[in-house]
């Protein structure tokens, strides 16, 4: 089966095509030429994924996935959140978006915080299904790691004294919020397929 990730993240690309099963070849947008970027108008993470997902099905008719994920500080009433990917504006910019959010909570000691991905899928017949995967931890005081992407050199899980960033692949796939719901669209493929 071939499914197309929405998705020009190289990063994102890889801990899906890690986590789904061997039987499933996973390309990007950028494997179809496609450099149209789709807007993120949603005001939920399942909005934004089914948006890019409904989007990339109308023009291919092929099983699709797409995700979007957020990341929820208590202290900031959920913020970032949908808006994680451009808190700091636009154009997006990782380091621009952690060096607002360690100014923001400089003051607080409330450091908690989730991330959370939800995965939109559409099959070949149009059929939708959303899978959601959550990680519970703390934002850092300062960037530590350079591997990942987004978040991740500010954000420890539970459970780690390790940032996202500081973990190889296989330790952040173990216990990442898009590996859990990746984890639970590649069961639901098993039993569906």
């Amino acid at each position: 089966m071939e499914l197309i990730f929405a998705t020009h993240n190289k990063g994102k690309l890889k801990e899906v095509q890690s986590l789904v099963p061997d039987t499933i070849k996973v390309i990007s947008l950028d494997d179809l030429n496609m450099t149209t970027e789709i807007p993120e108008t949603g005001h939920t993470l399942a909005d934004n994924a089914l948006i890019k997902a409904r989007t990339i099905f109308e023009l291919y008719k092929k099983p699709v996935i797409a995700d979007d994920t957020g990341l929820d500080v208590e202290a900031l009433n959920g913020a970032p959140g949908v808006r994680s990917a451009r808190y700091a504006g636009e154009p997006s910019n990782a380091q621009n978006n952690m060096d607002l959010l360690l100014y923001t909570l400089q003051t607080t000691t409330n450091r908690a915080a989730h991330f959370k991905t939800i995965i939109a899928y559409i099959d070949s017949e149009g059929k939708e299904q959303l899978f959601e995967g959550r990680v519970d931890g703390n934002i850092i005081g300062e960037k530590r790691g350079n591997m990942g992407f987004g978040y991740d050199p500010i954000f420890v899980p539970e459970g780690s004294d390790k940032t996202f960033a500081e973990m190889s692949h296989e330790e952040k796939n173990s216990m990442s919020h898009r590996a859990r719901a990746l984890q639970a669209f590649s069961e639901f493929l098993k039993t569906n397929n």
